[in-house]
């Protein structure tokens, strides 16, 4: 637990002082990358993300005060709301994911021998399994 936390810590500390995002807006950014058009419904990032779907709303309205998503209205259906990465925003992650590469790398992937690495893929393959797809 003190090694997730520590970690999880320092990944915050490094984004924070030099791209200005939290991990949480990092995985928010992260996320948005990754999907067709770089874009997701509200409901579908909270169901991904790890965070509640309050604390999303939040993490979106501070990305969005800085340019980097954008959140509308889904066309075919009212109640629906799409949040999208922007330009800036995807500018924005691919500079922090460099750095973000480099702090795993150097208190994580580094200090673990590869035999190590593929036990902690397994393990974690097994866990997800167990948890079941995200509602």
């Amino acid at each position: 637990m003190d090694g997730s936390v520590r970690l999880t810590e320092i990944m915050d500390r490094d984004l924070k002082s030099r791209h200005g995002l939290s991990v949480s807006e990092y995985e928010i950014l992260v996320r948005l990358s990754e999907a067709p058009e770089r874009q997701l419904r509200m409901a579908e990032l909270a169901e991904n993300a790890s965070q509640s779907r309050s604390r999303l709303s939040h993490t979106c309205s501070r990305l969005e005060s800085k340019g980097l998503v954008k959140r509308d209205s889904c066309p075919n259906d009212k109640r629906g709301v799409y949040a999208q990465l922007t330009e800036q925003g995807f500018a924005a992650l691919e500079r922090a994911a460099r750095d973000h590469v480099e702090t795993v790398r150097t208190y994580f992937i580094d200090v673990i021998e590869p035999q190590d690495l593929e036990a902690v893929g397994r393990a974690f393959a097994l866990v997800l399994k167990r948890l079941g797809p995200t509602t």
